[in-house]
């Protein structure tokens, strides 16, 4: 806004001429702060999942639970897996802090069926990734997720920046397994309708781009933008064939 003042009424206005001035600097800097981009990563929650899978020609039912707690800056997500005859085949933790660009880990644990468990550290401080199942260490350079994490950090991007989940898009994130970390592609897809024991949800679908040929695992996961973008599919793919795919089957916010 321009303020135009004739010299001669210059004296008359210059107190009002500040005081404009300093409303105009005010609002210049509360724009400023609206417009800095903040994380909103979604809010606490217990999932539970149906699971659907196939094991070495097997066929499998079960059950996931995920608690996702997002609380003061820091987030949680402890999950469990259960397997009808196998019982318990997956027990997963990540936690960390979470900042303007999302989740930030500090230390990812899995125990697989008949495996030992393993730990991912970030050590922020000596500003690298350690794993135990390798002995290997790599240096943090920023945005790395873990196995367990980067599922809530496209929901969380998806949250606070919806144009880099918009159809089409594609994304680039560097991901710690439990020996290495590696750059996983994704591709957004097309909304798609899913049908779970909550009815039909329209869900975006995010997948991690595999070549032809590579074996790698296949990963795709579904977001409901109706349910504050909570995962309500997700689907792991062998080259093989075995695959483990869980639907959402309810959501209870945390009080």
């Amino acid at each position: 806004m321009k303020l135009l003042l004739s010299r001669s009424f210059g004296s008359v206005f210059r107190p009002a001429h500040a005081a404009l001035l300093a409303c105009a600097l005010i609002a210049s800097h509360g724009a400023a702060a609206q417009g800095k981009r903040t994380a909103s990563p979604p809010p606490s929650a217990d999932l539970n999942y149906t699971i659907n899978a196939n094991q070495h020609g097997l066929s499998l039912n079960g059950s996931a639970d995920v608690h996702w707690t997002n609380k003061d800056g820091h987030y949680t997500i402890v999950t469990e897996t259960r397997a009808m005859l196998l019982g318990k085949i997956l027990e997963a933790k990540s936690e960390g802090t979470i900042d303007a660009n999302g989740l930030v880990p500090l230390t990812s644990t899995e125990k697989r069926y008949r495996k030992k468990a393993t730990t991912t550290t970030f050590d922020r401080q000596a500003n690298t990734i350690n794993f135990s199942a390798s002995g290997n260490s790599q240096p943090i350079k920023g945005g790395e997720q873990d196995r367990n994490s980067i599922v809530w950090q496209l929901a969380t991007m998806a949250r606070s920046t919806p144009s880099k989940l918009k159809t089409g898009a594609s994304l680039a994130i560097v991901v710690a397994g439990q020996k290495d970390a590696e750059t996983w592609h994704f591709k957004v897809g097309k909304s798609e309708k899913i049908k779970s024991p909550l009815g039909d949800l329209n869900a975006v679908k995010v997948s991690k781009v595999v070549k032809d040929g590579d074996k790698e695992q296949k990963i795709d996961i579904w977001f409901a933008p109706s349910r504050n973008w909570y995962p309500v599919r997700i689907r792991f793919a062998e080259p093989e064939g075995d695959f483990i795919e869980q639907t959402i089957a309810s959501i209870a916010p945390q009080s």
